[in-house]
């Protein structure tokens, strides 16, 4: 199991802890506001084997989901702690280049010469043209377009990994990494991603690509094989479950293979709660098939769903019956309240972690219950930004905090698997 104190870091900021009575009897055992911890024990039994043998890679946490996963105000603050008790494992996955304006991600910095075009599974869905985990894909429009991954001083590390989409007539890129240089070729006979991994014996704090011809990447990572947790946060803003359903199995499956994830975590709901008219039953079924689809392509990884937090609209045109409410046709500017699809989605969220045998946080009940985002704006100091969605750096810790307390206390909870015998 976790070591004792995984959330010691962390401690004083976590929430209350929710009204959820701590009980292991059947698969869907709570503790905390965390429900189905025993489908967990695999996720815990890696950190455990990590602690007590070399396994040849880190404990990697795979965050996919919307604005609340592009940003590391929430998931920084888990990845710190973690890797503060649990040793560095890397940066992890991100996606290619910078994505979009503001892209900031935690220890490393990213540098983008001209002459790339970057496209988002939002606005760019094309079956001809798939994307992968990240939700996004970066093309170069001549030779010599580049990229180079910077890491901070603490942040080294010995393996890179690049996915790309490999066709017929596709380039080739330049890979500088540590003492070496390689030149990978993506032309193939089918259309298809490929992702290749480059290692160093030493540490390394850079890493560079460059093309020559047509080339597309969909996401890059650097891992540190000496032991310890990565924890990898994807993120599109304003992305749907049905958004992250338009990813293509073959990509997302490559990719998978390539990070071999410990723990997939789908954090998606809050624009789902937010749309015009919110379809409970076309949800409930995209879900059970979005959690399906995850567990066949990772082959059988671990799942936590975290419910959509507590959020407030000031959209007037929102106020009706939680399985379908109106278009936003009124100006926003009244009253906050919280949007009945919002609530719909979070019990949507749990019952169907619940019947497929996963596990489910309640994101919202740990922040205290409703209304918390109306309070949280208003903290000292807030907690939430004035548009009473997003979280400010305060605010993420504290999110991540109450994650890591319920995680930490599931762990010394449920019995153990057995140990990986020592190599």
């Amino acid at each position: 199991m976790v070591a004792a104190g995984i959330a010691a870091a962390a401690l004083a900021l976590t929430a209350p802890a929710a009204a959820v009575a701590p009980t292991l009897s059947g698969s869907q055992a709570c503790v905390g506001g965390l429900c189905g911890v025993t489908s967990l024990a695999p996720f815990f039994k890696a950190i455990a084997d990590d602690q007590t043998s070399h396994r040849g890679r880190p404990v990697h946490v795979l965050i996919i989901g919307d604005s609340h996963s592009a940003s590391d105000n929430i998931w920084g603050a888990l990845r710190n702690p973690l890797q503060a008790r649990s040793g560095y494992g890397g940066r992890g996955v991100l996606p290619a280049g910078k994505p979009y304006l503001g892209f900031l991600p935690q220890g490393v910095h990213i540098d983008q010469t001209e002459g790339w075009t970057v496209q988002s599974v939002l606005r760019d869905a094309d079956p001809g043209h798939p994307f992968g985990l990240s939700g996004f894909r970066l093309t170069a429009n001549h030779d010599g377009a580049g990229l180079t991954l910077t890491a901070e001083p603490s942040q080294s590390f010995n393996r890179l990994v690049v996915c790309a989409r490999d066709a017929p007539g596709a380039g080739t890129l330049l890979v500088d990494f540590g003492p070496t240089q390689s030149r990978v070729s993506l032309s193939a006979q089918a259309p298809g991603e490929v992702c290749t991994a480059f290692q160093v014996k030493d540490q390394a704090s850079r890493a560079s690509l460059t093309t020559e011809g047509p080339v597309t990447l969909t996401s890059w990572a650097t891992f540190n094989d000496a032991g310890g947790v990565a924890v990898s946060n994807l993120g599109v803003v304003g992305a749907t479950l049905a958004d992250f359903a338009r990813t293509n199995d073959g990509a997302v499956a490559e990719e998978l293979r390539a990070y071999q994830p410990d723990l997939i975590v789908l954090e998606f709901g809050t624009n789902d709660g937010f749309v015009g008219r919110f379809d409970g039953a076309a949800f409930e079924a995209l879900l059970h098939a979005q959690i399906q689809r995850v567990r066949k392509l990772s082959g059988g990884a671990p799942i936590l769903i975290v419910g959509a937090p507590d959020a407030n609209s000031n959209r007037p045109g929102q106020r009706a019956n939680a399985e379908g409410y109106a278009a936003d046709t009124d100006p926003g500017g009244g009253p906050w309240y919280s949007p009945p699809g919002l609530r719909a989605v979070r019990a949507i969220q749990s019952r169907v972690a619940s019947e497929e045998g996963v596990a489910y946080w309640d994101w919202a009940g740990r922040m205290g219950g409703p209304g918390y985002a109306q309070a949280w704006p208003h903290a000292t100091p807030p907690l939430m930004r004035g548009d009473h969605v997003h979280y400010t750096l305060a605010g993420g810790a504290r999110i991540a905090a109450a994650l890591l307390e319920d995680l930490d206390k599931a762990a010394a909870a449920i019995p153990p698997l057995p140990m990986r015998p020592e190599q």
